[in-house]
């Protein structure tokens, strides 16, 4: 089964969640990893603490052109529908940081002039600790195509029973690619106006998506009416909110998340875990 844990914004504790039921999952005896999709603030090992024993680089293809065969033809710059590669002074020039890899330039042009070179984009990290396999994804500096990093990153431990991935925030192309064909969503909020108001996109996201959703209250309390209202107006279960516990702050800033919510909610996790299973594609 694949997991992944989102929201439409950052802090409000989809690693502590994503943690939280990797822990459970392990602690019931499946193979469990966890896999780290915020590729631009990787922070999931922090608290995991894996010792990393393979890194491998994430490359992708960009279009190189010889001038030599290039006779300025203007067809890979009227294919491309992300300016990638423009036509100057009857010249193409590539602008790596534009290019989707999708390879059209390279197959349009008639002189062929234009071949592919690799380019590394980011490293993926992998390891494990007590049981629980992880890989993440770290973008290098300056790049800005996230998405063929966290697509390469949800390659890894196809053969585990449970994958939780650990979602960027927001609902932007990151995201899209981090959740796109997984077996169910957990939308982690804070019953905040800002949180209610990037729920309500990321709700909107896994709708689009087709994914069966529910949501997870994160530091919950008397505000908690706010999220619930909506979720009910939508008929998007709410599935357990977390309470706002000062200890449970005091842990995560020592790089522990998830030992406080085991000793004291693990009744919420398997309630989580539960509703899981009995909602995911195919009710495993």
């Amino acid at each position: 089964m694949e997991i992944a844990v989102a929201s439409g914004k950052g802090g409000t504790g989809k690693t502590t969640v994503s943690l939280s039921l990797a822990t459970y999952y392990r602690d019931k005896g499946f193979k469990v990893a966890l896999l780290d999709c915020d590729v631009e603030e990787p922070n999931a090992n922090l608290f995991l603490n894996a010792e990393l024993t393979e890194k491998v680089e994430c490359k992708i293809l960009l279009p190189k052109v010889d001038d030599s065969l290039c006779t300025g033809c203007g067809k890979c710059d009227e294919l491309c529908e992300y300016s990638a590669i423009v036509l100057i002074k009857g010249k193409p020039l590539v602008l790596p940081e534009m290019c989707h890899s999708c390879g059209g330039c390279a197959l349009i042009c008639p002189e062929k002039a234009i071949t592919e070179i690799e380019r590394a984009i980011g490293v993926i990290e992998k390891g494990e600790k007590d049981g629980i396999k992880f890989a993440g994804g770290r973008l290098n500096i300056g790049e800005v195509l996230s998405p063929p990093l966290i697509g390469d990153v949800k390659e890894n431990y196809p053969d585990a029973d449970i994958r939780i991935l650990d979602s960027p925030p927001g609902t932007s192309c990151p995201v899209i690619e981090s959740v796109k064909h997984a077996d169910f969503l957990i939308l982690v909020a804070e019953p905040t106006p800002f949180g209610l108001n990037d729920l309500k996109l990321a709700a909107g996201m896994g709708e689009a998506l087709g994914l069966p959703s529910a949501v997870v209250i994160n530091k919950g309390g008397d505000n908690d009416r706010m999220i619930k209202e909506f979720c009910e107006s939508v008929g998007l279960p709410v599935i357990e909110s977390i309470p706002d516990n000062r200890t449970v702050a005091e842990k995560y800033s020592r790089g522990d998340c998830v030992s406080i919510i085991r000793e004291n909610y693990s009744d919420k996790l398997e309630k989580i875990t539960e509703h899981i299973r009995l909602s995911s594609r195919g009710q495993r």
